[in-house]
């Protein structure tokens, strides 16, 4: 890690030494979690990438709990969650619903389409923010989405992991 970065992230004591995780402190302890071994940074990057994809809020609370489950490499799982970003929302969402409406032999109908644009519409024009307007473009979005990103979380999971495998060259000191 570049000595640059590391004033940045904590240590893996410091994170121990948190009193807000007190309670898991002894499940933290597994050197598993954070020594980075070609096993679990494969199954950190498919936790972190099937949740980042899935889910739309609290991913990295997810992902680091399956981590914890799993006993795979923690920042790992946690930084892949970051495939979703402010950037990268809006073309994997509409990506996943074409996939969804694809697999689901539901073409997009004028009505369908036309109730997903004008919530889209309504995201501008609510007051109370953008949250709520992404919750009512979920709802016009529905099946065809969640299918989308389930097929999509599961595909990259898959890949993120195989990559890891077949990519990962231990190194001799």
């Amino acid at each position: 890690m570049p000595p640059w970065l590391r004033r940045w992230i904590p240590t893996r004591e410091q994170i121990l030494a948190t009193r807000a995780l007190a309670p898991f402190a002894r499940h933290l302890g597994d050197e598993r979690l954070w020594s980075p071994d070609r096993k679990s940074v494969a199954r950190a990057v498919s936790i972190g990438l099937f949740f980042g994809l899935m889910i739309p809020f609290a991913q990295f609370l997810f992902a680091i709990l399956t981590a914890l489950l799993l006993r795979a490499h923690i920042v790992t799982s946690a930084a892949c969650t970051l495939i979703t970003n402010p950037f990268t929302f809006p073309p994997i969402y509409w990506a996943a619903y074409e996939l969804g409406s694809l697999v689901l032999a539901k073409p997009s109908a004028p009505a369908e389409a036309s109730q997903i644009e004008q919530s889209a519409g309504r995201i501008g024009e609510l007051a109370t923010g953008w949250l709520e307007g992404f919750w009512i473009w979920l709802g016009a979005a529905g099946l065809p989405l969640v299918t989308g990103l389930f097929i999509m979380a599961c595909t990259a999971s898959l890949l993120g992991y195989l990559a890891v495998h077949l990519l990962w060259r231990e190194r001799n000191h």
